[in-house]
């Protein structure tokens, strides 16, 4: 190997010892060698990707803190240290980025709040309304009965109807919609 090969290896190794020495010793010294290499360079980069000096300083100092922490990660065989420190550094930006495009939940947010519990009126009025769909559905013939439950109350689609009773889709269709007519013909008795 010429000296030229050694130059370029040298370094790498370096950085690839002190990343395991981190991991096995939680060696100060080797994180303060890595830290005073890379720090300017991972600034740098995510100044590049941030256009912000703050905050490219304050990922810089997160994926510091990272590499500390996941050093026991290492695994020099799947490639260089420093191709493991930038993904690092490229995953601490990508989660701030996306930290920073999602909207804070409002705690006061309408949408949020749990539905009132409905007064007495309410309460009334719906068991009425209850009341008087069961009244209509025991006027119609038990086949429509199980459609609009099929279909309305277990949600199935008119397909899934359509394979259950052994009926052509158009046929589930037909019969649900004349169902229908027939229902709101019998609410409108019963109010």
């Amino acid at each position: 190997m010429n000296t030229e090969q050694e130059r370029a290896t040298a370094p790498a190794e370096d950085v690839s010892r002190q990343i395991i020495a981190i991991a096995a010793h939680a060696d100060m010294d080797a994180f303060q060698a890595l830290f005073q290499d890379y720090s300017p360079r991972i600034r740098a980069y995510l100044l590049k990707m941030t256009r912000n000096a703050q905050a490219a300083e304050d990922l810089m100092q997160e994926t510091m803190l990272a590499i500390w922490r996941k050093a026991g990660q290492y695994d020099p065989s799947r490639g260089p240290a420093s191709a493991w420190i930038f993904t690092i550094a490229r995953n601490i930006w990508i989660d701030a980025w996306r930290k920073q495009r999602r909207p804070e939940l409002d705690p006061n947010d309408p949408a949020l709040a749990a539905d009132p519990e409905p007064d007495a009126a309410n309460l009334m009025e719906q068991r009425q309304s209850h009341d008087a769909l069961h009244k209509a559905m025991q006027t119609l013939p038990q086949e429509q009965v199980d459609l609009i439950r099929l279909s309305f109350f277990d949600e199935a689609s008119h397909s899934t109807i359509a394979k259950q009773l052994g009926l052509p889709i158009g046929t589930v269709k037909s019969r649900i919609r004349l169902a229908f007519g027939r229902l709101r013909a019998a609410l409108e008795d019963v109010k």
